[in-house]
């Protein structure tokens, strides 16, 4: 099995108000800058893709495919040449040959792009794909959008027990590879997950919403007030998501040198991996 290579991406810009709550820094009344962090990844399997970010068909009806509520807090750039479907043609590939996708969980701005890639099989927890099949809630009904799933994707289910990986479970996402895992990081949805892959370089993993702010695996760690309030006031189980990072910060202060963490939204680690610059650089360990 030869070695991966990962693209990151963005998939979306969201551009909610308050540069200085969201972001750390400027206005308060200026907008910030959120990504949607995605890989593509090239290997003997054909192109991966984890996480879809904003689909195009969202961007053409955001109020009515992602919601009033995403269209003027969340406020997503509508520019088209920012999809994955994009990002895929813009560095030469066929979307057709995109073969697999990973999602981290099924939340509008991560599955937002799997109608661009119908062929695709998905590959996710059974716990995820039953919140967002049967959503139980009020909120769970909003953030799982039906018209992302109308194309009736060729899912892959799979469970959460698997082996260990750097103190975490590590279920493989598609059955023969070992080098690309399913951590389960469940707290901001029922079947959340990490996203693991080995690299020449070592490990990445791609935390998903397990964490927004680069300072949230810092020691001590540290979370802008505008996104502290939103990731308590969006968790399905917010004791569990703060024991997850809890368990992020210490696989990242344990073993930093073998796996690089980002997660989906922080605009500081996207453009630090984009231009090769180490994210351990960023971290504050004292």
């Amino acid at each position: 099995m030869s070695a991966v290579k990962v693209h990151h991406i963005s998939a979306g810009t969201l551009c909610p108000l308050s540069a200085r709550l969201v972001n750390g820094e400027g206005g308060l009344l200026s907008p910030a800058r959120m990504v949607c962090h995605c890989w593509l990844i090239e290997s003997d399997d054909g192109l991966i893709l984890v996480d879809t970010g904003v689909g195009t068909q969202d961007l053409a009806d955001v109020g009515g495919r992602l919601g009033r509520m995403f269209k003027h807090v969340v406020r997503p750039d509508t520019a088209r040449e920012s999809t994955a479907i994009a990002r895929v043609r813009a560095l030469g590939f066929d979307p057709a040959d995109v073969r697999h996708i990973i999602p981290t969980h099924l939340d509008l701005d991560h599955a937002g792009g799997l109608p661009d890639f119908p062929s695709a099989t998905v590959h996710v927890f059974e716990a995820e794909h039953h919140a967002a099949m049967h959503p139980a809630t009020l909120p769970e009904r909003e953030r799982y959008r039906r018209v992302h799933f109308a194309h009736e994707p060729r899912w892959d289910l799979r469970s959460e027990q698997g082996e260990p990986w750097f103190g975490f479970a590590g279920v493989r996402a598609i059955d023969r590879r070992e080098d690309i895992l399913l951590i389960p990081l469940q707290g901001h949805t029922r079947g959340h997950c990490g996203v693991a892959v080995r690299t020449e370089q070592g490990w990445l993993l791609h935390a998903g919403d397990a964490y927004f702010f680069h300072g949230e695996l810092d020691e001590p760690h540290r979370c802008t007030p505008g996104l502290a309030l939103f990731q308590r006031m969006v968790a399905i189980d917010n004791r569990q998501r703060l024991a997850n990072q809890a368990r992020l910060r210490e696989l990242v202060r344990e073993h930093g040198s073998e796996v690089t963490v980002h997660c989906a939204h922080c605009p500081t680690e996207f453009d630090a991996l984009q231009n090769g610059t180490p994210i351990a650089a960023q971290r504050n360990f004292m």
